[in-house]
């Protein structure tokens, strides 16, 4: 799901950036999907008002009985034909990859190929089509993004360029024809294709002697050769033909030349593709069926239409998601990174494969049972059964239309809202209308959800994010689609109030006429919650050139913890100046700053503000999690409260001494780890790869024998790249006569220019390590930032401790200490406080900042759910 366009936020950022979200100006970002939905609105209005004058005198019972006419030969010559389009398909990704200076074995191409056409051809939404295919294939298979996004260029202008010619020699071979359709004089329609003709020549002419052309003195755009240009235009033309053919035969013989037939062919092509309906379905039909109105009977046309979309277009389909499953299945086995990335891509024939059964089963919910059908549940089944059968069916094609938009985007909660629905439609599909096609395709989409469960792995909501314009007038056209279908179906039956109120097994028309009115009123509810409710953002990671601008203000900062903006987890906004940031995530309608402002004093007032408004803005809570006491007038004068979380534990550095009575458990926990062989050894950063295989032992050794995940936003995380951005301190044993292994470790957060302050942020061991491992590191790393000359060594936090015990305390208060004391089967409060008091800390607040009322509760919920990584971590360790 494409997040939602924010306005700009900032004047001057580092290098232009203020934070990681998507940002948009001028009026036409505004106005394209209005300008979209009212071109496919008007198309959708002249396309049905052809049908109907089309298809007046043709019934539905005659569009199947066409259909059972069809031989079987002719339908094995349109698979043969498809097979050829296909084949030819290919042709478009060997000449991009060509152009685009690329090469790869065949087998990659063709896989690739076959794949985004089979999806692009069938589904046709922008979010489904094979740009993403070949983008997550070809760079699987080494190729730079750069030169993919050039090939597919490529194959838009090839498909272009050969729509151009093919329709052009087709209007040419009976321009007559053509005139008479589209009331033109056939002069013209011949000047306009032998302009179109002569423009493709001077093309190829120009390729012949330039390798490049300037475009409005701007841009350079780089040409193929005259060569390549030509052999595309024959795989085009090849491709088309056998296209074209693959519908030609299924047509009554004699109807038209195949010639004449693929400039309609073309036109039908290409009108789909700008309607923005999935396939082009119901304006290529229509297109064909007005073509050939009158030299053919329009059922016969219409059945041969249907079959085609079946054979061209479905089967392609099936195949395709049949081969990923089987790569699915054979997980094991294909190890090869294009064979991992094509498994990759379930999601996307998923959801179209969702897609193409809600359509189905709404389209099986508008039009009759057979007699058959009908006579058996007659006969076996009660009459309530029925209806409530068709009415779950029904709406089950709806639903399942809008949750193949999250199974696009892998979400979790989709393949189980999709798991559910059809597992309802299935149970319902024989007492709908004995409907065994429908049940196979239904139970066959439910073995595939299965197997690729893994692939949808997102933890969104389905609630927080807003349909794109292109889905919505997707959906609608489909809904409207129906609804032109159930008035052609019925249309000699007269209209009465008594249908909505008629049950009977063969009150088919009743039956259909509720299922649309109750998908119509679901349709307006979701369009008007769409359109009342707030926009919800999706917050993206920060770019390379933001971390490393993040990067040079942390290396500058006296406190630790900012160095938690480089575990890249979190969207950074950045002030005016650039000199100062905020790192924040987003959990539900929580935006959760954590700590404060990192940089520039002076810009920190209007960053708070700013973050304020931002989250305002979007319907959301702002939130600002672990602040400190001296900042705390920046948000009060905002109107926000601060709750206590807890106590920091910083050490003193140059106060620090092992001397006393009460360091003596130290002392000795140093002297045990010495005479133990345990060493404490600090690598810098760029050091730290060669050490990573060590680390990743011990810490999965670690979340092994606590059964915990991996947390994050404010803790650390074994992340390779966030560990090599930092010092790590480790431990390692020495036993005699052995190399020294690394049992115990901790990653710091240490700025490089002012040696004041050094955090511990992760922290493992070996469950087999000496006793006093742990004292023995803290001690050790104690010293050793002292001998540096730095001031404080901060402990982290421990949550709940520090509250006030006064009778009069708030609520807040009372309800933390009691955590504190009696939390120890959630958490262990007091022995993570007592641990830390052993090294004679100073103990700093540390506050949960938001607003008034209930606020505080969402804003903990959700900030602990983004520690531990969502809900069910909160429920977990």
């Amino acid at each position: 799901m494409k997040p939602d366009t924010l306005p700009e936020v900032s004047e001057a950022a580092p290098d232009g950036l203020t934070f990681a979200l998507v940002r948009t100006r001028g009026l036409w970002p505004r106005l394209r999907p209005w300008l979209i939905a009212a071109l496919v609105l008007l198309l959708g209005l002249l396309v049905f008002r052809g049908l109907g004058r089309v298809l007046v005198e043709v019934s539905y019972d005659d569009i199947l009985a066409a259909a059972a006419e069809v031989s079987v030969a002719h339908l094995a010559m349109a698979v043969l034909a498809t097979v050829a389009s296909y084949a030819a398909l290919t042709g478009y990704d060997f000449s991009g990859l060509h152009y685009a200076g690329a090469r790869l074995p065949w087998r990659t191409v063709c896989l690739t190929s076959f794949i985004a056409f089979a999806l692009g051809n069938s589904v046709g939404l922008g979010a489904l089509t094979g740009g993403g295919v070949r983008m997550r294939l070809f760079t699987a298979a080494g190729v730079e993004p750069a030169r993919i996004a050039k090939a597919a260029a490529f194959n838009a202008a090839a498909f272009g360029v050969g729509m151009l010619v093919f329709g052009a020699l087709g209007i040419l071979w009976d321009a007559e024809r053509v005139a008479s359709l589209l009331r033109m004089p056939a002069g013209v329609v011949q000047a306009l294709a032998l302009a179109g003709l002569a423009a493709v020549a001077v093309f190829v002419a120009v390729c012949a002697r330039r390798r490049e052309i300037a475009l409005w003195g701007r841009w350079r755009l780089p040409l193929p050769s005259a060569g390549l240009a030509v052999r595309q235009l024959v795989i085009s033309a090849l491709e088309l033909a056998a296209a074209a053919a693959s519908l030609w035969f299924l047509l009554p013989q004699g109807v038209v030349p195949l010639p004449e037939f693929m400039a309609f062919y073309a036109i039908g092509i290409a009108l789909g593709v700008i309607s923005h309906v999935p396939g082009g379905l119901g304006v290529f039909e229509a297109v064909i069926l007005l073509a050939f109105a009158g030299r053919a009977p329009a059922g016969e046309i219409a059945a041969a239409l249907a079959l085609y979309r079946c054979v061209y277009f479905l089967l392609p389909l099936a195949l395709a998601t049949v081969l990923l499953a089987v790569l699915e299945a054979r997980a094991s086995t294909y190890a090869a990174p294009v064979a991992r990335a094509a498994r990759r891509l379930a999601p996307r024939l998923v959801a179209a494969c969702t897609l193409v059964a809600g359509v189905s089963l709404l389209v099986s919910g508008v039009t009759p049972a057979s007699e058959t059908a009908v006579e058996t549940l007659a006969a076996h089944l009660p009459l309530y059964l029925v209806e409530a059968s068709h009415l779950i069916g029904s709406i089950a094609g709806f639903v399942l239309l809008l949750l193949s938009r999250g199974l696009l985007h892998r979400l979790a909660a989709a393949w189980w809202g999709t798991l559910l629905v059809l597992g309802a439609a299935a149970v319902v599909a024989l007492p709908k209308g004995m409907t065994v096609p429908e049940l196979a395709l239904l139970c066959g989409l439910l073995a595939l959800l299965l197997l690729t469960r893994r692939q949808f792995d997102r933890p969104s909501s389905l609630y927080t994010g807003t349909l794109e314009p292109d889905w919505l007038i997707a959906v609608s056209a489909v809904l409207l689609a129906c609804i032109w279908l159930f008035f052609f179906v019925y249309r000699d039956l007269d209209y009465s109030d008594r249908l909505w109120w008629q049950f009977a097994f063969d009150a088919h028309a009743p039956r259909a006429l509720r299922a649309l009115m109750l998908a119509s009123i679901v349709m307006m509810g979701i369009g008007l919650w769409q359109l009342l409710r707030r926009p919800d953002v999706s917050l993206q990671p920060p770019t390379q050139q933001e971390m490393a601008a993040a990067q040079e203000i942390v290396r500058r900062q006296s406190t630790a913890q900012a160095g938690l903006a480089l575990m890249g987890d979190k969207s950074l906004l950045f002030s005016a100046s650039g000199e100062a940031f905020i790192m924040f995530a987003k959990q539900g309608r929580s935006w959760v700053a954590l700590s404060d402002p990192v940089g520039r004093r002076a810009d920190w007032s209007e960053l708070v503000w700013r973050f304020i408004e931002m989250a305002d803005a979007h319907g959301g809570r702002a939130v600002f999690y672990k602040t400190r006491p001296q900042t705390l007038p920046l948000y009060l004068d905002a109107g926000l409260r601060a709750f206590k979380l807890g106590e920091q534990a910083q050490v003193s550095l140059p106060d620090f001494s092992l001397n006393g009575p009460e360091r003596a458990k130290l002392r000795q926990a140093l002297g045990r780890g010495k005479r133990d062989g345990l060493v404490l050894d600090v690598i810098e950063p760029q050091d730290v790869a060669g050490v990573l295989d060590e680390l990743r032992v011990v810490s999965d050794a670690w979340l092994g024998m606590h059964k915990a995940q991996e947390k994050g936003f404010s803790l650390g995380t074994f992340d390779p790249a966030y560990l090599q951005r930092q010092p790590v301190a480790v431990v390692r044993l020495h036993a005699p006569g052995e190399p020294g292994k690394v049992v115990a470790f901790a990653s710091l957060l240490r700025p490089d220019v002012e040696r004041i302050e050094v955090g511990i942020d992760l922290m493992r061991h070996l469950p087999e390590v000496p006793a006093a491992t742990m004292d023995f590191l803290f001690t050790s790393l104690i010293l050793h930032f002292q001998a540096l000359g730095y001031q404080r060594l901060d402990l982290g936090m421990a949550p709940m401790s520090g509250m006030s015990e006064h009778e009069l305390a708030s609520v807040w208060h009372r309800t933390a200490r009691l955590m504190f004391m009696h939390g120890g089967r959630f958490y262990n409060f007091r022995g993570l406080r007592a641990f830390k008091d052993k090294f004679g800390p100073q103990w700093e607040a540390r506050y949960l900042v938001c607003a008034r009322g209930l606020a505080p509760l969402f804003a903990m919920a959700d900030t602990t759910a983004l520690i531990n990584g969502g809900l069910k971590g909160v429920v977990g360790k």
